[in-house]
């Protein structure tokens, strides 16, 4: 499949302003709850992006509504059967709906999901995935366990609890790379240089995450990770890839939790 073309991005000007209070309403939606403030400074954003350009009212625009789907649940770690359907329908709206609206609507295949892009990993590649997971081993435990973080997840002791938690890591980790990458950096690259698109979508996916459940010193994780992420999928242009390295680092993510709730567990970890 081929990627979704990037535009050549306009000067920054006052397009940025727009952009950072579209951004910013997610730490105001997500990472302090205030709803009225965060719908406020989204509506602000919109608005002024509408008197500038209106190809950036648009695209914010997309995002903006998914921002608005997603605030509509709690984010909360709740891995009960019924959490995680309403949990699963709603992120699922979230990618569907820009991706509808730019693929039919606006007819500009802005949205695109580049599972297949024709080209081998490298070895620097495949490599870099086993980085992952020997980084997640040596720092997901001193930060769930030591901030008490993990206490943001529910403790799982049955095999089908344990199974959901396994799911619901797993899910989460590849709905945020159909949402953040392709979905809020694409849009954002059509406007901006690589380099600050990946900064924007870093604020809204760094607040999603902290609802989740990523706390205390959880940032100083999640922002790196999420710049990387962008900055992976910028050379690969390639999504399975980026969810494959997701979905390692998750995997390390689910064993330290079940170890953290129950430490006779997988003790395999030094922290």
């Amino acid at each position: 499949m081929t990627p979704a073309p990037v535009l050549a991005p306009r000067r920054v000007g006052l397009r940025l302003l727009p952009a950072l209070a579209v951004c910013f309403s997610a730490v105001l939606l997500f990472g302090f709850g205030i709803s009225w403030a965060g719908y406020g400074l989204l509506l602000a954003g919109l608005l002024a992006a509408a008197a500038l350009d209106r190809l950036l009212f648009r695209d914010l625009a997309l995002i903006g509504l998914s921002l608005v789907i997603i605030s509509s649940i709690s984010l909360a770690a709740d891995i009960s059967y019924g959490n995680m359907l309403l949990m699963g329908f709603v992120l699922a709206l979230a990618v569907a709906v820009p991706y509808v609206i730019s693929r039919y609507g606006f007819r500009d295949h802005a949205v695109r999901f580049p599972f297949r892009t024709g080209r081998r990993w490298s070895r620097l590649e495949r490599l870099y995935l086993v980085l992952v997971v020997l980084a997640g081993w040596v720092i997901l435990p001193i930060y769930f366990i030591r901030s008490g973080s993990y206490l943001n997840w529910p403790t799982v002791s049955e095999p089908d609890e344990i199974g959901r938690l396994f799911v619901g890591v797993g899910a989460v980790g590849i709905w945020d790379e159909l949402f953040f990458i392709c979905t809020v950096f694409a849009l954002l690259r059509r406007h901006f240089p690589g380099w600050l698109a990946n900064l924007l979508q870093a604020i809204v996916f760094v607040s999603f995450l902290w609802e989740l459940g990523y706390r205390s010193w959880g940032p100083l994780l999640t922002v790196p990770f999420a710049l990387l992420q962008g900055y992976i999928f910028t050379r690969t242009r390639s999504l399975t890839y980026v969810i494959c390295v997701h979905l390692l680092f998750d995997l390390v993510v689910f064993l330290v939790l079940v170890h953290a709730h129950t430490p006779s567990w997988l003790p395999i970890f030094l922290y």
